[in-house]
């Protein structure tokens, strides 16, 4: 029972880096952006939060500085997109090369870098609980707030007046224009918002789930987020479980090493992988229900007056 609470807890640590970016990509999409520059954001946000981090002593702040620089690359993609009309899927690739480029030449002199001793996070008495107290309530605080930014993300599109012009804005944005809705302004909002989410991702990486910076340490997480978009049918509630299911599936590999499981370890590691392609066909096998929860100008481009 200890094992199976440790690896409770391990699959929420590990899910809520694909939860935070996942629900960031879906506010994205639901506006009618295609961003596939996540793993770029994420890389350079992890290297800007551990610098922070490191040179702070605080984790928070790093945090804070993965936000910013997540939001500050988002700016940049989405002026490029919205404003300048350039190809979402063509900018979104190369924001995500830079982002790894630029994230190994300004992570040079922080390889080896260490940071201070963290805090032991846990919600008094319930973390006494047997099994449940490990599982659930010694987690990093970050990990209650995914939870509670999706069932929040849930409440605003679909219970909102905010939410509603978010979705309109997806569906058609012709009409939302027609009705007087800054259409640009909406994509260009969510669009950076999105990107504060994938750069709190990326920072979560580096100070908290491994504390440490090494080049590429985001290893595809961006990707599967991304998918997680279109596994959870562009619904947050269904995209927090998907990030805890590929979050276990990762956590996985450590356990059956762990237990002395004789599996080749590389198998192990390309299991997440796996579960993400397989997902995907089964879930385009029905394409008229991606179309039917699909926002209908997904990686359209609008242009006012036209």
């Amino acid at each position: 029972m200890d094992a199976i609470a440790l690896l409770l807890a391990a699959t929420f640590n590990a899910g809520t880096i694909l939860a935070l970016a996942g629900l960031g990509l879906l506010i994205n999409e639901r506006a009618g952006i295609v961003n596939l520059g996540a793993e770029g954001m994420m890389l350079v946000a992890a290297i800007a939060g551990f610098a922070t981090a490191v040179t702070t002593g605080s984790a928070a702040l790093g945090l804070l500085a993965g936000a910013a620089a997540g939001g500050v690359m988002a700016a940049l993609f989405g002026w490029m997109v919205i404003w300048l009309n350039t190809n979402q899927v063509a900018t979104g690739l190369a924001l995500s090369l830079f982002g790894g480029g630029f994230s190994a030449f300004v992570g040079v002199n922080f390889v080896q870098a260490r940071m201070g001793q963290r805090p032991d996070f846990h919600i008094p008495l319930l973390a006494d609980l047997p099994f449940a107290g490990p599982a659930f309530f010694r987690q990093h605080p970050m990990v209650y707030v995914a939870v509670a930014l999706a069932f929040g993300l849930a409440w605003f599109l679909y219970r909102s007046r905010a939410g509603l012009v978010l979705r309109a804005v997806g569906e058609s944005p012709e009409s939302a224009h027609a009705l007087g809705y800054p259409v640009r302004r909406i994509r260009l909002a969510a669009v950076v918002a999105g990107g504060v989410l994938c750069g709190v991702a990326g920072a979560y990486i580096s100070t908290v789930y491994t504390p440490l910076w090494v080049e590429g340490m985001v290893a595809g997480k961006g990707w599967i987020a991304l998918a997680l978009t279109t596994f959870a049918t562009w619904r947050p509630g269904r995209l927090l479980l998907g990030a805890y299911l590929f979050g276990g599936v990762t956590m996985l590999q450590f356990h059956l090493q762990g237990q002395g499981v004789e599996v080749p370890s590389q198998f192990l590691s390309m299991l997440p992988y796996v579960a993400t392609i397989v997902v995907l066909v089964l879930i385009s096998r029905n394409a008229a229900w991606i179309r039917v929860n699909m926002p209908a100008s997904l990686g359209k481009p609008f242009f006012p007056g036209s």
